[in-house]
C-alpha cells in the first residue's frame, strides 16, 4: 500500500464512559405507602376492593411496618381510626375502595368532623379517563365529602401522591383536628413516578394559618373578666384533651378556686373526686350544674363549642353572665353565644398565658352552692338509682359497680342512648382521656369498630364498651374483626329490648305511644360464640358482681350482657326547647 504524505489520518481517542445509574422509579401504590411511613402510621384499618387493589399489592410488601387491619365493614373502618385517633392523639388511617366502599365510610367522616377528629381516608377510584362515566362502582366521594371533611383531594397522577398525603396529615392534625379524604384513582395507584420518591412533611400551608398561640390582648381582656368574677363557672370540652391540656386545666382551676364542668366529650379531663368538679353539663347532665349556669355572672368556656345539648333554650341560656370564649377554631366563636372575650389559640398555649394573670381566688362560698343541689338530686334519683329495689337490674348499679372494680381507670366506649347518659353519670372516671363515645353526631353503632380501635391504641389499658341492645346491631359484624386479632376488648350490652332513648321520649312527650321501638332481639351470646368469642348473660342482681368479675379476669375478647329493666328512664332531663333552669328531676 501506498503512502500519500499528503493525506491526514484521524485518530479518534475514546473518552471515558461514566456510568449513571437510573432512578429507581416506583409506582403510585407503592409511593402512598411508603409515604404513610413517612409520617409515622403503624396501623390502617381498612377493606380491600377493586379500585384499590393495587394499593393492597403494595401493602403486601410492607407488612413488617405497616399492621393492616382487616375490619367487615367500611364504616367499622372509620370508627376504629376514629378511637385510635380519640385515644391515642395521633392521626387515625382507613383505607377502602371505591363506590359503595367509599359511601360506607360517609357516617364514620361525618362523625370525626363534629367531634374534632383527626383522620385520614384513603379512597380507591376509577381510572381517570373513566371519571365521570358513571363505571363499575363509581361514585364522585369528593362532590358527597366536602361538607364533612377539613379538606379532600383527587388524585389522578402518580407523582402528586406524597405531596397530598403530606398535606392530609398536616391538615388533619393542626388547628382544630378533623377527617381529610385522598381519593385516588386507579391509573395513579398503577403508573410509575416520573422522579424518584422523596417525602417532605408539610409544616405549613400558605393558604392555611391556625393560631396556636393567642393574642396577648385577649388573654390580658379574659383575665380581667376572670379576676372581677363573683361567681365564675368554668366550662370544660373536648378541646381540653385534644390540646393535651389537662394540667394546665388543673392549675387554672386551683389558683382561681372556680367550679368546674364538664360536657359530654369533656368527661375524664378532670377527676370526679376533685373538690372544684360540680358534675357534667347539658341535656341530663348534673342538676346543679344547669341551674346554676343561669346564676353564675361568667362563663369561662375551654375547647367546648355551646352545644345545643348543653344551652338548652338559647333565649333563656346565662343571660346574666359574661363570657370567656377559649377556642382554636375562629368559626366558633360568637357562632351561639356571643363571647365578651374570645379567646382565639389552643386550650393548652391559652391555659399557660392566662395563668400568670389570673389572680389567686376563694370561692368556696360560691361551689357551695352546687353542693345543695347536689344533695337534691343524690336523694331524688342517684340513691335509688344506685341502690334499687327493683326486681329487674338498673343500669346506674352496672356503670358503678363496673367503675369500682376498675378503680375509674378503664378506657370506658358508650354508645348513644339511655345507656351513655348513664355512663356518663355513674362511671367515676379518674384518669384523663378514659371516655369515648359519639358526642355531636350521635351514631348509632359507634362503640364496638371504635373500641376495637381504642385497644390498638393503647393496649395496655382496660377498654371496656357500653353498648345497648340496638346499637349493637347496627355494627355486630365487628365481632368478627376482634375475634380474628385476639385482642382482649371487652363488652357489655345493656340489654332492655327496647330503643331506649326513643322510647323514654314518647313515654314523657307522646302520650307513651310506642311506635316501632321494641325490639325482638337474637341470642347475643350465641352469635358471639359463632364468631369465636366467649360470654354470658347475667340476669339476676345477685349474679352481678361474679358476672363483671368473669368478664374482666378475661384474657381475650369478652361479652357480657346484662338483662336491664325494660322501662326505666334517665334522669336528670333538659327538654328539647326548654330553659337548663327548668331541668326535671322525674
Amino acid at each position: 500500500m501506498e503512502f500519500n504524505e499528503n493525506q491526514t489520518e484521524t485518530v479518534q481517542i475514546a473518552e471515558p464512559q461514566v456510568s449513571v445509574a437510573k432512578p429507581e422509579l416506583i409506582n403510585g401504590s407503592h409511593a402512598l405507602i411508603r409515604s404513610l411511613i413517612e409520617e409515622g402510621v403503624e396501623t390502617i384499618f381498612g377493606y380491600p376492593g377493586g379500585a384499590i387493589m393495587p394499593v393492597y399489592d403494595a401493602i403486601y410488601d410492607y407488612q413488617d411496618q405497616v399492621n393492616h387491619i382487616l375490619v367487615r365493614h367500611e364504616q367499622g373502618a372509620a370508627h376504629a381510626a376514629e378511637g385510635f385517633a380519640r385515644v391515642t392523639g395521633r392521626v387515625g388511617v382507613c383505607m377502602v375502595t371505591s363506590g359503595p366502599g367509599a359511601t360506607n365510610l360517609v357516617t364514620g367522616i361525618a362523625d370525626a368532623i363534629i367531634d374534632s377528629t383527626p383522620m385520614v381516608c384513603i379512597v380507591g377510584q376509577v381510572a381517570a379517563h373513566l371519571l365521570g362515566t358513571d363505571a363499575f362502582q363509581e361514585t364522585d366521594v369528593i362532590g358527597v365529602t366536602i361538607p364533612i371533611t377539613k379538606w379532600n383531594y383527587q388524585v389522578t397522577r402518580a407523582d402528586e401522591i406524597p405531596e397530598i398525603i403530606a398535606k392530609a396529615f398536616y391538615i388533619a392534625k393542626s388547628g382544630r383536628p378533623g377527617p381529610v379524604l385522598v381519593d385516588i384513582t386507579k391509573n395513579a395507584q398503577q403508573e410509575l413516578m416520573s422522579k424518584s420518591f422523596t417525602y417532605k412533611k408539610c409544616e405549613k400551608l400558605v393558604s392555611y394559618h391556625p393560631r396556636v398561640s393567642p393574642k396577648q390582648d385577649q388573654v390580658e381582656a379574659a383575665a380581667k373578666l376572670i379576676n372581677e368574677a363573683k361567681k365564675p363557672f368554668l366550662f370544660f370540652g373536648h378541646g381540653v384533651q385534644i390540646a393535651g391540656a389537662e394540667q394546665e386545666l388543673l392549675r387554672f382551676i386551683e389558683k382561681t378556686d372556680v367550679p368546674a364542668a364538664s360536657t359530654l366529650l369533656g368527661l375524664s379531663s378532670v377527676s370526679v373526686d376533685h373538690p372544684n368538679y360540680v358534675g357534667w353539663l347539658g341535656m341530663h347532665g348534673n342538676y346543679g350544674t344547669n341551674v346554676l349556669t343561669n346564676q353564675c355572672d361568667l362563663i369561662i368556656a375551654v375547647g367546648m363549642r355551646f352545644d345545643d345539648r348543653v344551652t338548652g333554650d338559647l333565649s333563656r341560656y346565662a343571660k346574666q353572665a359574661k363570657i370567656v370564649h377559649i377556642e382554636i377554631d375562629p368559626a366558633e366563636i360568637d357562632k351561639i353565644m356571643k363571647a365578651d372575650a374570645p379567646v382565639v389559640g389552643d386550650a393548652k398555649k391559652a391555659l399557660e398565658q392566662l395563668l400568670p394573670l389570673v389572680k389567686e381566688n376563694n370561692h368556696q362560698e360560691w361551689r357551695a352552692e352546687f353542693k345543695k343541689f347536689d344533695a337534691i338530686e343524690d336523694e331524688k334519683i342517684t340513691q335509688p338509682e344506685l341502690a334499687p329495689t327493683t326486681e329487674k337490674i338498673k343500669m346506674a348499679e352496672v356503670i358503678r359497680t363496673l367503675s369500682d372494680k376498675t378503680k375509674g381507670e378503664a378506657v370506658i366506649l358508650a354508645d348513644v342512648g339511655q345507656h351513655q347518659m348513664m355512663t356518663a353519670r355513674y362511671y367515676q372516671f379518674k384518669k384523663p382521656n378514659s371516655f369515648i363515645t359519639s358526642g355531636g353526631l350521635g351514631t348509632m353503632g359507634y362503640a364496638l369498630p371504635a373500641a376495637f380501635g381504642v385497644k390498638v391504641g393503647v393496649p395496655d389499658r382496660e377498654v371496656v364498651a357500653i353498648i345497648g341492645d340496638g346499637c349493637f346491631q347496627m355494627t355486630i359484624q365487628e365481632l368478627g374483626t376482634i375475634a380474628q386479632s385476639g385482642l382482649p376488648v371487652k363488652i357489655i350490652i345493656l340489654n332492655n329490648n327496647f330503643l331506649g332513648m326513643v322510647r323514654q321520649w314518647q313515654q314523657l312527650f307522646h302520650q307513651k305511644r310506642y311506635s316501632f321501638v321494641e325490639l325482638q332481639n337474637p341470642d347475643f351470646i350465641t352469635i358471639a360464640k359463632g364468631f369465636g368469642i366467649d360470654g354470658h348473660t347475667c340476669a339476676e342482681r345477685e349474679n352481678l358482681h361474679a358476672s363483671l368479675d368473669k368478664m374482666l379476669a378475661s384474657d381475650k375478647p369478652y361479652l357480657l350482657e346484662v338483662l336491664v329493666e325494660k322501662e326505666e328512664n334517665v334522669f336528670p332531663m333538659v327538654p328539647t326547647g326548654a330553659c337548663v333552669a327548668d331541668i326535671r328531676l322525674e
